[in-house]
């Protein structure tokens, strides 16, 4: 059997779940120039959620039932949700942590993210 370059063979294959992993590396990141006093407070909420998108995306990709798998991508899209919210509320504008030229990209990074996700919603719905 031939393998195509688009074959999805495993939740690695998906792109939501690739850039996923690229919003979590920015967030940390990001984070690693927060105050030290944030580490148990934002520096962990952000890590926390940008984590929690791609790892949701892994876990739903392995469970057994489509209606299981749609679940935690809709979880997957809570955290991204949490995740520009803890990312506005750290710029400047707000509590100051970090300027908005730093979160802007991230917070780019994550439409692209929550776009995929509901593609995927949409598309794992019609089967």
């Amino acid at each position: 059997m031939v393998m195509t370059s688009c074959e999805i063979r495993s939740y690695q294959d998906l792109e939501v779940w690739q850039k996923g992993m690229n919003l979590a590396e920015a967030s940390y990141e990001l984070t690693k120039r927060f105050p030290t006093e944030e580490l148990y407070g934002m520096t962990s909420q952000i890590r926390r959620a940008a984590v929690s998108i791609p790892a949701n995306i892994a876990e739903g990709y392995g469970r057994e039932y489509r209606a299981e798998y749609i679940q935690f991508l809709r979880i997957a899209q809570g955290s991204l949700k949490e995740l520009e919210t803890h990312l506005i509320l750290s710029a400047k504008a707000r509590v100051g942590l970090t300027t908005t030229q730093a979160v802007n990209p991230i917070l780019t990074q994550c439409e692209s993210v929550g776009r995929l996700l509901r593609a995927l919603i949409r598309s794992l719905q019609k089967k």
